[in-house]
């Protein structure tokens, strides 16, 4: 049987994640789409005053898979909630309990936290994945559409 083990990530993880990040983006076709680097990684996940938190899966010590997650807050609640940004797995480590296995990391941290909500978004065509999440009793939010201000929208907006 496979030992599969979650960990907080490192900055010497910063080029794995990285590398699954794009597979990610290949996977959702959209690799155009990764304007990161290494530098602005680290500097996202591991400075002092970063909001953002990472997550490795290992494989028999071998790192398949990473999840990238912050904290916000419910108003009705009251409360913090985890939102999951990426959660990606190598396909090859797909089907020996990897996904579930750092999906419940987060859930059990969620929990830990007092948070009201641990929430995430899919594509509509990811049917593997949505099957996957409705598994586990993840339900969909289909009364929320989903809204981003981006590139040069952003800029114009923040300046007019």
């Amino acid at each position: 049987m496979r030992r599969i083990h979650i960990r907080e990530a490192r900055p010497d993880d910063t080029a794995t994640i990285l590398q699954l990040i794009t597979e990610l983006a290949l996977y959702e076709k959209a690799e155009d789409k990764v304007l990161t680097d290494e530098a602005q990684l680290r500097a996202s996940l591991f400075a002092d005053d970063a909001t953002a938190h990472g997550l490795i899966c290992e494989v028999d010590g071998e790192p398949v898979g990473y999840a990238v997650y912050f904290f916000n807050f419910s108003t009705w609640l009251g409360r913090n909630g985890l939102y999951l940004e990426d959660l990606y797995i190598s396909p090859a480590y797909r089907q020996v309990g990897a996904g579930k296995a750092l999906l419940k990391h987060l859930a059990q941290q969620a929990v830990a936290r007092g948070c009201g909500r641990f929430e995430w978004s899919v594509l509509d065509w990811n049917t593997p994945a949505i099957g996957f999440y409705e598994s586990i009793g993840a339900e969909p939010q289909n009364e929320w559409v989903l809204y981003r201000l981006t590139g040069d929208a952003l800029l114009n907006f923040a300046n007019s």
